[in-house]
């Protein structure tokens, strides 16, 4: 019976439990599907430190070699590390990774030479098809000359190019508080920050794909407590936390306070405009108002697009930006092929703050201007019923204006905010911000009370 994918395959990855949803087994047809629909002739495999990890990456590379495609196996390493394999070996690749999701969880993200994005609608979804049609009727035949299988080690290269692209040898020492969550970044931070004037005061830097401390999820405020409280106790400079596998950073101040990843994004974009002057930066909708203002104030062109990995990637490629950034703390440069990387983004920041004799609360507040609600999900039965609620409320308002670029975004004057639904899930996301904190509080409870009123 042909398998149904269609709860592990997502807008841009494959996730879903192991082995209830898939395993081994549909691992080699998916590594099959991979090199039939790209085409390669050569491609390269990673993965993270879940116990399921290695053998879905070695049956994926079985599949592959099977179909004639030569599989380098890079091993353990984060998401970005495979980008930047793909990035410099000019081969597509897959990184088996669930990310921040638990530990019964795995899933593949793949992309194509150069580390350019595989989704729906460039490749996945024929991935899946003909994983499903050989989950049928068996394996796809053999090529004549079967690809090889060899192992390398990228770790060192992918640290020399990150630390090539940003210059922290002449900052003065911080002291650095690291939480890796027991993800990938207690592998690859060890060896980007050697070297470096920082003095790394580890937290959970044991490679543990059952996350014995809290999940490896930063965005969510209890998954944070443990760094907050670290670098309070170590009279630190910076706290940085990495989710599972490692390509989002999340950024606490001296005072143990998180930064947004919106003011993040506007520091990261004035450097970048420094070295680029004149470039293009990218920004999801949901990236505060200070993002575009200080795109504008450092000379450079703001470019505003959907939430999401795809379209970011879409939108740095078609208009050549020079960074990009996402309220969920995904960052992406073109000198890392497109990609989004935490790392760079937090030697970014480290060179900021060391480059000056502020604290970080100092210097991230002139990129931090506005009071913002954060996300807030909503559990609906009818996401389409509760957004039109939303819409005729404030539709025809006195200077108000609205947008349907991705859900419902609702602008004024003083304040903005965005209701989208999830692909996945019966839930309508809100993000609320204002000029203050007063008007911020009382939209976010004038629209949850809308989103949450019964039919």
């Amino acid at each position: 019976m042909t398998a149904d994918l269609s709860q592990i395959v997502k807008a841009y990855d494959i996730r879903g439990v192991v082995p209830d949803q898939w395993d081994e087994t549909l691992a080699e047809l998916f590594g099959a599907a991979f090199v039939r629909v790209t085409d390669a002739d050569a491609i390269v495999v990673g993965h993270d430190m879940r116990p399921s990890s290695p053998g879905l990456a070695g049956a994926f590379a079985r599949g592959a070699a099977r179909l004639g495609a030569d599989v380098t196996l890079i091993g353990l390493c984060s998401t970005d590390q495979l980008y930047f394999a793909s990035g410099s070996l000019g081969l597509p690749g897959a990184m088996f990774t669930a990310s921040h999701n638990p530990a019964q969880y795995n899933g593949i993200k793949m992309c194509r030479a150069g580390a350019a994005p595989v989704g729906q609608d460039t490749g996945l979804a024929d991935i899946r098809a003909l994983a499903e049609e050989w989950s049928g009727k068996g394996a796809p035949e053999a090529a004549a000359t079967p690809g090889t299988i060899t192992e390398r080690d990228t770790l060192q290269d992918y640290a020399a190019h990150l630390k090539g692209l940003v210059d922290l040898t002449g900052i003065r020492p911080l002291k650095v508080v690291v939480d890796a969550g027991n993800g990938m970044g207690g592998h690859t931070v060890p060896t980007v920050f050697e070297g470096l004037p920082l003095d790394t005061v580890p937290m959970y830097f044991e490679l543990d794909g059952t996350f014995p401390n809290h999940e490896a999820n930063p965005l969510d405020p209890k998954n944070i407590v443990d760094l907050q409280a670290r670098v309070r106790e170590e009279g630190a400079d910076i706290g940085l936390a990495f989710d599972g596998d490692a390509d989002r950073c999340f950024v606490v101040d001296e005072r143990g306070e998180p930064v947004s990843p919106s003011a993040i994004t506007a520091l990261v974009a004035a450097r970048e405009l420094a070295k680029h002057p004149g470039g293009t930066i990218i920004h999801n909708l949901i990236t505060s108002w200070s993002v575009p203002e200080v795109v504008r104030e450092q000379g450079g062109e703001a470019v505003r697009t959907r939430v999401g990995h795809s379209f970011i990637k879409e939108e740095m490629a078609k208009t050549g930006a020079i960074f990009g950034g996402e309220h969920s703390a995904h960052y992406y440069f073109r000198d890392f092929w497109n990609a989004d990387t935490g790392m760079l983004a937090a030697l970014h920041v480290l060179a900021a703050l060391g480059g000056q004799e502020g604290t970080l609360s100092e210097l991230v507040a002139a990129y931090d201007r506005y009071a913002s609600s954060g996300e807030i999900n909503s559990t609906v039965t009818d996401q389409a019923a509760s957004t039109a609620r939303v819409r005729a409320a404030y539709e025809g308002g006195d200077g108000i204006t609205l947008d349907e670029l991705d859900g419902l975004t609702v602008t004024a004057a003083d304040w903005w905010f965005n209701l989208r639904a999830s692909n996945t899930e019966p839930l309508l996301r809100l993000n609320v911000e204002a000029r203050d904190e007063a008007t911020a509080a009382r939209i976010r409870d004038e629209v949850l009370a809308l989103v949450r009123a019964t039919d």
